[in-house]
């Protein structure tokens, strides 16, 4: 099952037929630990519509959760970061946290920096080496447990945190830093450990860069992930929180205004957004 925040309210999408809801508040209703159930009661009194219904979809992040990021999860984030770090002398730290009990953890943005489908994300102006992070998104209710995934491209400046780890938070976190979306998919079980992540740079309609990782390959569990956050933090309406990527263009790329980004994960769908 999957779950629209649109212009025009809630979508909910299950087996191609699509259910509008105009009375709930997003925040609210996505902040339950029995979203799913709470989802396939709705649709079961409700008329369903066509896949009109979803031709005006919004990021799916409400305005009062906040949107959380985890780092080096992957073995591949490792050594890119150790590698952009080196001439500055932080390697080490970066070599030392994919093996800590403690995962590196930090939080991304507030609503309003968060862009969704189809639009435009940013690389800072001070900025000469930039790359999209396509990462596992984890949708978690006020309680801590997961309730859903979505996609979310966690934009990053290399040039910056290779200066220096200490300008983490300049590097990651501005206007337009962050995209999410098309939906939350919903499941009875966590997504499979084989689900693999696409992503797909195409410049002046050439691609210029492409990669797949599956989530396997990450280091730490998403519920391991989500308690780090949820330690000595409350969410009264949930959070998102980005599980770090595993696929890091390599040193001689970076991305140009107008560069079109595309991120696919199986099950969940696809988020394309386009470089300001």
């Amino acid at each position: 099952m999957k779950i629209y925040r649109t212009k025009a309210g809630i979508v909910i999408e299950n087996e191609e037929k699509f259910f509008l809801v105009t009375d709930e508040n997003w925040d609210e209703f996505i902040s339950d630990d029995n979203l799913l159930q709470k989802a396939g009661n709705i649709i079961a009194t409700t008329t369903s519509g066509g896949n009109e219904l979803i031709n005006q979809v919004l990021a799916p992040i409400g305005s009062k959760q906040e949107l959380w990021a985890c780092g080096v999860t992957y073995l591949r984030s490792k050594l890119g970061r150790q590698e952009e770090s080196k001439d500055a002398g932080g390697g080490d730290f970066y070599a030392r946290v994919y093996e800590a009990e403690r995962p590196e953890v930090f939080f991304k943005s507030t609503p309003h920096r968060v862009v969704g489908p189809n639009q435009k994300v940013r690389i800072r102006k001070d900025s000469t080496w930039d790359v999209p992070e396509p990462e596992l998104t984890l949708v978690v209710a006020s309680s801590g447990k997961i309730v859903g995934y979505t996609i979310g491209n966690d934009m990053s400046s290399r040039s910056i945190e290779g200066e220096n780890p200490l300008y983490l938070p300049q590097a990651k976190t501005y206007d337009a830093c962050a995209a999410v979306g098309p939906c939350i998919y919903v499941t009875e079980e966590p997504l499979d450990k084989n689900t693999n992540i696409y992503l797909e740079i195409n410049r002046n309609s050439s691609t210029v860069f492409e990669g797949t990782i599956a989530i396997s390959q990450m280091k730490r569990t998403p519920d391991e992930l989500a308690s780090f956050v949820f330690r000595e933090c409350s969410f009264p309406y949930g959070c998102l929180i980005m599980t770090g990527t595993g696929i890091v263009p390599e040193h001689d790329f970076t991305l140009k205004s107008g560069d079109e980004i595309k991120i696919s994960i199986d099950g969940i769908g696809t988020l394309v957004n386009e470089v300001m």
